[in-house]
């Protein structure tokens, strides 16, 4: 089988749009359609200085490494910055992976931890929430988000690049829509470009199974051992059915994501009439106070 581009061995075969492409082809369908997203959405401007959020997985590592290349020929800086939730035996070996990436390419890098801004890790966090129905994954996302606007503010970064990918935006989707919280759906929304801090998703249009191609075929070192704390929710169940979906129907989340597109911006709007700043950090938010500062307040609490 010959790639459809250039006639080279085909390496990859895009079943939803019937495209056979070799590696060389395939990286670059890669690069031109993040590119294309970023354009899309306003996420990056000329002259920014990007905060690009690696854990260690493949989606971060993958998108530096586009990134990096793209700020060779577009006029913004990266900068790399990684949480550390203070997980044992999982946090460390990402570290190292992220450090001797970041020194190969030769991008500054920087690492915020739980411990230090919150005084408590993810482990601690997990012991104080007794009874509350909060899974893990919510507390850590929640706690990170934080995280990462500190880091970002750290650095003087106008930007926060994460590696979320489009089959986690459309899990998102569904868990949000499934928990009744349809306020995070506005929030979801690709288009950042009027807050004052943004946050993009340059892969959010591009399938998980890509992305794992990509970083193999470019060689890129990824950690493979899975947060053990993962299978707590329902983002697994949610990932495995929408792959089957996906492979009975073919860019069957291409077309969904093109829904969640309608249903977000719409929420946006909806949202937008009743944000305010939260008293305690001065972030956007829609209740009293933010989610995240309502959170670590509750974990004070308990620990005190």
């Amino acid at each position: 089988m010959k790639c459809d581009r250039c006639q080279n061995v085909a390496a990859y075969s895009r079943k939803y749009s019937g495209e056979n492409l070799c590696s060389i082809c395939f990286s670059d369908s890669i690069l031109r359609k993040t590119a294309k997203t970023i354009s899309k959405f306003n996420m990056i401007k000329n002259n920014e200085l990007v905060c690009v959020a690696v854990s260690g997985g493949k989606d971060s590592l993958a998108l530096l490494h586009i990134l990096h290349q793209m700020s060779k020929n577009h006029n913004f800086r990266i900068k790399v910055i990684t949480i550390d939730e203070g997980i044992p035996d999982y946090r460390n070996e990402a570290l190292e992976i992220v450090k001797s990436f970041c020194g190969k390419i030769n991008v500054d890098h920087l690492v915020y931890s739980y411990k230090d801004m919150f005084d408590l890790t993810l482990d601690d966090a997990l012991n104080l929430r007794e009874n509350e129905k909060m899974s893990s994954c919510s507390i850590c996302g929640t706690l990170r988000r934080r995280a990462m606007d500190y880091a970002a503010k750290d650095i003087g970064a106008d930007v926060i690049a994460t590696g979320h990918n489009l089959d986690d935006n459309l899990q998102s989707f569904f868990i949000n829509m499934l928990s009744g919280d349809t306020n995070k759906i506005g929030w979801m929304d690709p288009d950042t470009s009027k807050n004052s801090l943004r946050k993009v998703k340059p892969f959010c249009e591009i399938y998980e199974s890509e992305i794992v191609f990509y970083a193999f075929t470019n060689e890129i070192p990824f950690q493979t051992e899975p947060c053990p704390h993962m299978n707590e929710g329902i983002r697994t169940e949610i990932r495995e059915f929408l792959n089957s979906l996906e492979g009975q129907h073919s860019g069957i989340k291409n077309n969904l994501f093109n829904s969640f597109l309608k249903i977000s911006g719409i929420v946006k709007d909806s949202n937008n009439k009743e944000r305010r700043i939260c008293p305690n950090c001065g972030n956007e938010c829609t209740g009293k106070i933010c989610s995240v500062c309502n959170l670590v307040l509750k974990l004070n609490q308990k620990q005190s």
